[in-house]
């Protein structure tokens, strides 16, 4: 399983990679691409949307099922990634290049709270 040592994740399968400007990229992790299949379909959330961490903003739809990606981070959506909705299986081929969203964290602390990549290894059950 492909888990980069420098990103955030969430229990519920989303990554985080921090930016020099603050904003943090949101993606799904490879475990949750693998879990999902094939991603035939992306839903993105608006650009300025004011969302709470937890909240759903999001969804990824493989052939497979539906997934609900949920904020990370309290915080204002900047951007989107069209890439994503015109080409979903980008995701399956580079799941943490193939970026979802962007927000600007509320409070940059609350990063803090997330996982590092071994506490998610852990949650997921993968720990050797």
């Amino acid at each position: 399983m492909n888990l980069p040592q420098d990103l955030k994740y969430t229990a519920s399968h989303e990554w985080v990679r921090l930016a020099d400007d603050g904003t943090a990229t949101i993606g799904i992790t490879d475990h949750a691409q693998e879990q999902l299949g094939d991603v035939v379909f992306v839903e993105l959330p608006d650009a300025g949307r004011q969302v709470k961490a937890g909240e759903e903003c999001a969804v990824v739809e493989s052939v497979k099922a539906a997934s609900d990606i949920y904020a990370p981070l309290s915080g204002e959506i900047v951007e989107v990634n069209q890439a994503v909705v015109d080409a979903p299986e980008g995701i399956n081929a580079d799941a943490y290049s193939a970026w979802i969203f962007r927000l600007r964290p509320a409070n940059p602390a609350d990063v803090a709270q997330l996982l590092d990549a071994a506490a998610y290894e852990a949650e997921i059950g993968q720990q050797d």
